[in-house]
C-alpha cells in the first residue's frame, strides 16, 4: 500500500516552501480523489493519473504496466500555462488550506468526447459526469505528490477509518471472510437481511462501507443516511459480524466499470467478497428515458475479473417480504402465487415521506423511519427548482414573475433569480463570451441548488444557451427537483418585441456574440415543460406551470382548487 504523507519533520518545511509555489485549488472531487491516493484506497495507484496511464485506463481498464484499473483519476487545471515540468505545484483545498505539493512531471491533453463514450458509455449530457465533464479543463497533471495531511473531516470521526486501519479491525473478528456493501442509499429491511445473508453464505464479517464523498446529485445526505447505519449497527446486527467505516469516494455513477473500481477499492480495505445489486452504480435513465446500463452488466464484470481483483460478486434477486411468514425472501425461490410486499424506492420518497406518512415496520425499522421522517418533509415543504431557458425576449422573465406570484399565493417561499438582475449582481464584471455565459448560469445553478437544498423554491429565467451547461445545473440541484422550461419563442417573435433594441444591434454587427443570431441556442432536448407564448398568454402558461408542481405535490393545492386561470383570465 502507498503511504505518501510526509514525515513531521518534513512538513514544516514544505509547508513553508509552498507559501511561493504557484497553487491549484482543487475541486471537492479532486480532493476526495487526493484523500483516497494519500491512505491507498486507490492503490497501486499512487498519484493523479499520468498520461500512459491514462490513455490504457480509458481504453482498456488498466494502468500503464497492465494492471486492472477501470476508472480515470485525473487532475485537471484550467490555467496549464502557469504550470512549468519539474517544478513543484501546491495543492489547495476550497478554504486554499494546503495539503500537498506536487512535482509535476507530465501535462498532458484529454479528449472528452472520448472519455465520455469508453468510460461512461454515453455522450448524452443527462449523464451527471458527463455533463460536469464538460467543465473541466482539457489539460491534466501527474507527478510525485508529497501530502501533508488528509483532507480535514469534522462529523463521524469515530468511522472515518483508512484502509489500514479498516484492515487491522477486521482482522480482529477472527472470521475468514469480508463481505464489503456499497451505498449510497439509507438501509432498509430487505437491505438488512440481504446483508445478513452475505456474510452467513462465506462465513464472514459484513464491511457495511457508504459513501460520503460525492454520490448521485439529489440523494439523501450522507449526516441522515450515516445516522440510519449506526441505528441498525447497534441494534439489529451481530457485533462480531458487521464494521461500520466511511468511504469518502467520489463516485463517477459509472456502471459496470465503477462496480469494478468499487471491487478494487474494497480489497484495499480487506474485503474479498463485494455484494453487487441490481443497477449498481448506475445514474439511472438518460434523456430518452432509457437506462445508462444493463441491470445486471455490472455483476457480470466483476465476477469476470473476479480472479484478477481478488473479490468476488455477491449477487441477489429481488428481495420481498413475505407477510404470511414476516420474513424476506428472494421472489425467485418463492412458489407461483406466493403473496408478496414491496416498496419501490419512489414510493418510498412520493407516497410515504413526500406525504408525511409513516413507513411501514415490515419495511424500515422504526429507528430508520424517524431518522428519515425529521430529515425529509413532507413533498409541499420540499425544495424545487423551475428553471426558464429561451432566446433573449421570448417571456422567460414576465412568465417566472407570475408564476412567482402564485406560488407565494400558495403558501411556498419562492427566490426569483433573473438573468439581468443576477447580472446586474452577482456576475458583475463577466462578459458574454461562452465561459463567461457559462460561469454566470453556473453562479445562477449554485444559488438556486442551495435554495432547494433547504426547502426553497427557485425560480430561474436566463437565456442559458447551453445544454450541456443546464444540465449540469440540473445535475447540481437534483434531476427529481428540476422543472426545465421551454419558452418556445420563435426567433422573428422575439425580435419584434425588443424594447432594447439589441437584436437591431446584432443584426447591424455592433454587438457579437449574441444569441440566434452570431452565436447559437441549443433547444432542450426533453424538457419537462415547452411553453408556446405566441398562442398563449403569460397567464396560461404561468399557470399551466403551477398545475405541474402541484400534480409533483411540490404546492399543495386547496380543496376543490385546480391550478387554471379564472374565466376571463
Amino acid at each position: 500500500m502507498v503511504d505518501l504523507i510526509v514525515p513531521a519533520e518534513q512538513a514544516a518545511e514544505l509547508k513553508a516552501r509552498a507559501v511561493g509555489l504557484p497553487g491549484i485549488q482543487l475541486s471537492d472531487r479532486a480532493t476526495c480523489d487526493l484523500e483516497l491516493l494519500t491512505t491507498g484506497a486507490f492503490s497501486p495507484l499512487d498519484r493523479f493519473m499520468g498520461e500512459n496511464d491514462y490513455r490504457r485506463t480509458v481504453g482498456e481498464m488498466r494502468l500503464g504496466n497492465g494492471t486492472l484499473f477501470p476508472i480515470p483519476v485525473t487532475l485537471p487545471v484550467d490555467d496549464p500555462s502557469a504550470i512549468e515540468l519539474d517544478r513543484d505545484v501546491a495543492l489547495r483545498d476550497s478554504h486554499n488550506e494546503l495539503l500537498a505539493v506536487m512535482t509535476v512531471q507530465e501535462a498532458y491533453e484529454w479528449d472528452l468526447t472520448e472519455a465520455a463514450e469508453e468510460v461512461f458509455g454515453t455522450r448524452d449530457v443527462r449523464h451527471p459526469l458527463v455533463s460536469e465533464m464538460h467543465r473541466w479543463a482539457r489539460v491534466n497533471i501527474s507527478g510525485p505528490l508529497r501530502v501533508l495531511r488528509i483532507p480535514p473531516h469534522h462529523d463521524f470521526t469515530r468511522l472515518r477509518k483508512t484502509p489500514s486501519e479498516t484492515r487491522a479491525r477486521l482482522a480482529g473478528y477472527g472470521h475468514p471472510n469480508v463481505v464489503a456493501f456499497q451505498t449510497r442509499n439509507p438501509l432498509h429491511r430487505a437491505h438488512e437481511e440481504l446483508t445478513k445473508r452475505a456474510a452467513g453464505s462465506v462465513d464472514g464479517v459484513l464491511l457495511l462501507h457508504p459513501v460520503v464523498g460525492l454520490t448521485k446529485p439529489g440523494d439523501v445526505d450522507h449526516y441522515t443516511r450515516v445516522r440510519t447505519y449506526e441505528a441498525l449497527t447497534r441494534h439489529y446486527y451481530a457485533p462480531d459480524r458487521v464494521l461500520l467505516s466511511l468511504l469518502p469516494l467520489a463516485m463517477r455513477l459509472a456502471g459496470p466499470r465503477e462496480a469494478l473500481w468499487h471491487a478494487i477499492i474494497r480489497r484495499n480495505y480487506g474485503a474479498n467478497h463485494l455484494i453487487v445489486g441490481r443497477d449498481h452504480a448506475s445514474p439511472g435513465v438518460d434523456a430518452a428515458g432509457n437506462p445508462f446500463y444493463g441491470p445486471y452488466d455490472a455483476q457480470e464484470v466483476v465476477n469476470r475479473f473476479s480472479d484478477e481483483t481478488g473479490v468476488k460478486a455477491v449477487t441477489f434477486n429481488e428481495m420481498v417480504y413475505v407477510p404470511d411468514d414476516d420474513r424476506y425472501e428472494e421472489v425467485t425461490a418463492l412458489p407461483d402465487g406466493a403473496t408478496t410486499a414491496s416498496i419501490s424506492g419512489t414510493q418510498v420518497r412520493e407516497e410515504y415521506l413526500g406525504e408525511g406518512r409513516a413507513l411501514p415496520s415490515w419495511f424500515t425499522r422504526p429507528e430508520v423511519a424517524d431518522i428519515l421522517a425529521e430529515s425529509h418533509p413532507p413533498k409541499h415543504r420540499q425544495g424545487a427548482c423551475v428553471w426558464f431557458t429561451g432566446l433573449s425576449g421570448s417571456g422567460k422573465s414576465t412568465t417566472a414573475e407570475v408564476l412567482t406570484d402564485l406560488l407565494m399565493e400558495h403558501g411556498r417561499q419562492v427566490t426569483l433569480l433573473d438573468g439581468d438582475v443576477v447580472r446586474t449582481h452577482l456576475s458583475k464584471g463577466l462578459g458574454f463570451s461562452k465561459e463567461d455565459r457559462d460561469t454566470n448560469i453556473l453562479r445562477i445553478g449554485f444559488v438556486a441548488s442551495e435554495i432547494v437544498r433547504h426547502g426553497g423554491v427557485a425560480i430561474c429565467a436566463a437565456v442559458s444557451p447551453y445544454s450541456a451547461t443546464r444540465n449540469e445545473v440540473r445535475a447540481m440541484v437534483g434531476s427529481e427537483r428540476f422543472i426545465e422550461v421551454f419558452v418556445d419563442t420563435p426567433l422573428e417573435v422575439c425580435e419584434a418585441r425588443d424594447s432594447k433594441g439589441m437584436y437591431a444591434r446584432a443584426r447591424r454587427g455592433e454587438i457579437t456574440g449574441f444569441t440566434g443570431i452570431d452565436d447559437p441556442y441549443e433547444a432542450p432536448q426533453n424538457p419537462e415543460l415547452t411553453l408556446d407564448t405566441v398562442r398563449n398568454s403569460v397567464r396560461d402558461n404561468a399557470h399551466r406551470i403551477l398545475n405541474r408542481l402541484v400534480e409533483e405535490r411540490f404546492v399543495r393545492a386547496p380543496a376543490g382548487e385546480l391550478g387554471t386561470p379564472s374565466n376571463g383570465a
